[in-house]
């Protein structure tokens, strides 16, 4: 079974191509909550997320006639982009199955480091499938992203830095997709520390080990719906199970507009960009999913920043619409002069500020003498955009809330 010896080891390997991340304290979010937030900068690591590091240590591991057989693995991103550098870099021949719907910028970021990219499948578990295909057919060494306590070993160094950078953290909040990042760390956290607790977060839409922990056993999901694509499995892996129940001391869900704030929040008040898997563990500090004193020294680990651009800005969008600070209406206006502008008036009356107007005379939905107006823009937060709301009905609109 994986020990906090074999995290000490993996790190000689490790360090030699990833870096230590910076471990910062949030004046924001520690007044937000009331306690003592520390981020653990891991969206900052080469390749952008913490996938190198068991990478590197599973690579670093493999025999001469290993390496001459070359290896392949199943990843959604991340994972991919780690195996692919450390087996270039290495002189080892990477295969990577990336499901077709894997974002752009983690399938061309693979390809740019060396890896041979295969798109197969609808999420990580069908290409997966895929991968131990090749695996039969070409004789290649799998590097899985979780089930191997060399892979789960090189992330749990991320504990070891932890536990040097933030020696009275209390608790630590680590994602959970199969396992192996949390297992690893929860491994290295206990052994370096007397007293921490380790809390794992996963999205509500690929909760496996949630209902797992639940259960009692492990169960799988039939399909996964989430933002966080990098956590997004349909089961907790067999191996890395029992370290969860044994050295995770809870295990919490967040949603996906609960990540969509969190991710919007860091980049306002933090200037740190993350993708949806590295946003959970702070959305589950924000939202109180685990309970924690006042002045807790809470860790938690922003493990990605691999995230695509056109998604960024679905994912923003998302989460000013919880934050109240983005408001789309629709609403019936008589077709005649000057009745737009009298809208326009009352919402600049009403200090919002006007993104885009969509104004439909064609409508099969309205009276001939009308016109269907929608109307997005920015506010202030929730009670400013019910007081725009307010602010048109009794003006004498019908109004309906897009977003």
């Amino acid at each position: 079974m994986l020990s906090y010896d074999d995290v000490v080891a993996a790190r000689e390997r490790v360090e030699a191509v990833a870096v230590r991340t910076p471990l910062t304290y949030s004046h924001s979010f520690s007044e937000m909550v009331g306690a003592d937030v520390h981020l653990k900068l891991e969206n900052t690591q080469r390749t952008g997320a913490f996938k190198i590091r068991g990478a590197i240590n599973r690579i670093a591991s493999l025999t001469d006639g290993e390496r001459e057989r070359g290896v392949v693995t199943a990843s959604a991103g991340n994972h991919a982009q780690g195996v692919a550098l450390a087996a270039t870099r290495a002189g080892v021949d990477s295969t990577i199955v990336m499901p077709k719907y894997a974002p752009v910028s983690k399938v061309e970021a693979t390809r740019r480091y060396g890896g041979n990219v295969v798109l197969r499948g609808i999420d990580y578990d069908e290409a997966q499938e895929h991968a131990h295909e090749i695996e039969r057919e070409e004789d290649r060494v799998y590097v899985h992203a979780f089930e191997d306590e060399l892979v789960m070993a090189g992330q749990g160094t991320i504990g070891l830095e932890i536990a040097e950078q933030c020696p009275e953290v209390d608790t630590v909040v680590v994602p959970i997709g199969g396992g192996g990042l949390i297992s690893g760390v929860a491994t290295a956290l206990k052994g370096a520390l007397e007293d921490v607790r380790v809390v794992g977060v996963q999205a509500a839409g690929a909760d496996s080990a949630a209902r797992s922990v639940e259960a009692g056993d492990r169960v799988e999901l039939d399909a996964v719906d989430t933002i966080a694509d990098g956590i997004a499995v349909r089961e907790v892996g067999e191996h890395t199970f029992p370290y969860i129940r044994e050295r995770v001391d809870e295990v919490v869900t967040v949603s996906d507009e609960e990540i969509a704030e969190s991710l919007t929040l860091l980049l306002e008040r933090s200037k740190t960009v993350v993708e949806g898997a590295g946003a959970v563990a702070l959305a589950a500090v924000l939202e109180e999913r685990f309970d924690y004193d006042e002045d807790e020294t809470i860790v938690p680990a922003l493990c990605g920043g691999n995230i695509d651009m056109n998604t960024l800005t679905t994912v923003i969008m998302r989460g000013l619409v919880r934050m109240g600070r983005y408001l789309k209406v629709s609403l019936e206006l008589k077709d005649r002069p000057g009745e737009l502008e009298r809208v326009a008036g009352i919402i600049a009356d009403a200090n919002a500020n006007v993104y885009a107007v969509s104004h439909d005379r064609t409508s099969r939905d309205i009276a001939v003498d009308a016109a269907d107006l929608e109307v997005e823009m920015e506010t202030h937060g929730h009670e400013h955009a019910a007081e725009v709301v307010t602010a048109l009905e009794e003006a004498g609109y019908e109004v309906e809330i897009e977003a």
